[in-house]
């Protein structure tokens, strides 16, 4: 095992205690530089770390570490293990540990019932920013919503190839047999910033352009409707447009057409303004034969606080 050269601070007088070597009793230290550094005795100190790595068990987080001071010489003579008094001298003051408030909101019991199987009613397509989680905004419960979640909550068309949101809507239609998807976009999203802010015809080697290129045509109808406004006042604009394209592209999967055809799926578009907590929704409605000559249509918009 690889072990870190401890640094001790310039020598000190002999009238004067040497900083850390309380936690060593009974073990002479010498920083004379004449003897090569550190040393306990005649041999060298070294500090080496070892098993420190939380321990995980169901029901309880245990956090288990080590130090080991170990003389190169005879490490049997001079290898001892600190208390965790001492560990904690060594580390500096404790900030607490970020999982400890998680492991009092499991609930044995719900997760238990649902082991066997899942049966959701939603398939959820949320942005990945952190101020919008769908199971906070709406009051989703565990098996309640198959959620994915992505820069921008958009749905690339069929034709874009594979990517974890289209292998998520295929198995949550196809396998899952969901009877809604609901698209969330919000207020202030980077995302959008990001696809609003593109320069035509640059060359960009970004994971996020080349992802948010996807809502190209909404970025495009925004510049036609909203092109006079601020810059904010497009992005939000592009906020909503992006997710009715997003509507339109699950239409491109020939298994959720079919299905939304047969009156078995159901497709929501919804937006959330984080800045006054306004939550609006609407329903996309297709038929083959719509009248008038489009097969697309909004109902059920719905608006609450």
């Amino acid at each position: 095992m690889a072990a870190a050269n401890l640094r001790l601070p310039p020598p000190t007088p002999a009238s004067q205690p040497v900083p850390g070597a309380d936690l060593l009793p009974h073990l002479a230290f010498s920083t004379n530089p004449d003897h090569g550094g550190a040393k306990i005795g005649s041999a060298p100190v070294k500090l080496a770390m070892i098993r420190r790595a939380p321990l995980v068990m169901f029901g309880s987080i245990r956090r288990r570490s080590t130090v080991m001071v170990e003389g190169t010489r005879d490490p049997s003579a001079l290898t001892r293990e600190l208390t965790e008094g001492e560990l904690q001298r060594l580390e500096g003051p404790s900030h607490g540990d970020p999982f400890q408030d998680l492991k009092s909101r499991e609930n044995p019991v719900q997760f238990h019932n649902l082991a066997e199987a899942q049966a959701p009613k939603f398939m959820v397509i949320a942005c990945a920013d952190s101020r919008v989680c769908p199971s906070n905004v709406l009051g989703f419960q565990p098996g309640e919503a198959f959620t994915v979640r992505n820069v921008a909550n958009l749905v690339p068309p069929f034709q874009h190839g594979p990517s974890e949101t289209n292998a998520a809507l295929e198995f949550a239609v196809n396998s899952l047999e969901v009877g809604n998807i609901l698209v969330v976009g919000h207020s202030r999203c980077g995302g959008i910033q990001a696809l609003m802010s593109m320069k035509e015809g640059a060359d960009s080697r970004s994971f996020i352009k080349d992802w948010v290129s996807i809502g190209k045509s909404a970025r495009l109808s925004t510049k036609a409707a909203a092109g006079n406004q601020s810059f904010e006042m497009q992005c939000k604009h592009c906020e909503k447009e992006s997710i009715n394209g997003s509507l339109l592209n699950l239409l491109t999967y020939p298994w959720i057409e079919r299905r939304v055809i047969e009156g078995k799926l159901s497709i929501h578009g919804g937006y959330y303004d984080f800045v006054d907590c306004t939550f609006e929704k609407w329903t996309l409605v297709y038929r083959e034969n719509m009248e008038g000559g489009s097969k697309f249509g909004i109902k059920d918009g719905v608006f609450w606080s």
